[in-house]
């Protein structure tokens, strides 16, 4: 493929009745996500950027920039303060599903002049869609419902987090926004994996 090239797919985001398209265009490099009206951009991050989540000691016995350039990360335990976390396989995680306290991230990085590098080795963006989660493949796309008010979005899990006790996952501030729960701080959330079939129209 020329850096220039374009190469589309076109999926079925599918749960129940809900059925969403879903498209991957890779475009000089960089993938790009839709599904129903929200882009999510996959951009790797320079390897000097510090990471979202500086707690990380190592992934898989290497240091986070080293397991990135490895490709170990996706299901790879981790070490935080000690603590391992050994993340849920793909057949796991295709069911995965729970309830629990949901918060958001990102405000630090407002003024950082480099900005940051999400787990995976992802440019992080605060104002997009995306989600951090201890055990979650890295990357998974999962919807995420405000049991408060029921607003429900689509996001994208790259990073590692939270690693505070009680929380299960934690937004970027654009998706706090769009859940109506940035000002609060945390909310009430459904958790649940997207599962992608081929389109084949």
């Amino acid at each position: 493929m020329t850096s220039c090239g374009i190469v589309e797919a076109t999926y079925m985001v599918t749960k129940g009745a809900v059925t969403t398209t879903y498209k991957v265009t890779k475009f000089a490099g960089k993938t790009v996500y839709t599904v129903g009206k929200f882009t999510y951009k996959e951009v790797m991050a320079p390897k000097t950027w510090p990471m979202t989540q500086k707690d990380i000691e190592s992934i898989d016995g290497l240091s986070p920039q080293e397991a990135i350039k490895k490709g170990k990360v996706k299901m790879s335990p981790y070490v935080v303060k000690g603590h391992r976390y050994v993340p849920m396989d793909l057949e796991k995680a295709k069911t995965y599903r729970q309830k629990g306290l949901a918060s958001w991230y990102g405000f630090e990085t407002y003024h950082q002049k480099d900005g940051h590098m999400t787990a995976n080795g992802e440019a992080f963006d605060p104002n997009g869609l995306n989600a951090a989660h201890k055990y979650l493949p890295l990357p998974t796309f999962v919807r995420v419902k405000n049991l408060e008010n029921n607003r429900q979005i689509i996001v994208r899990v790259n990073d590692r987090g939270p690693f505070i006790s009680g929380r299960i996952i934690d937004l970027s501030a654009g998706a706090a926004r769009k859940l109506g729960f940035y000002k609060k701080g945390t909310a009430r959330v459904l958790v649940e994996t997207v599962n992608l079939k081929a389109n084949k129209t």
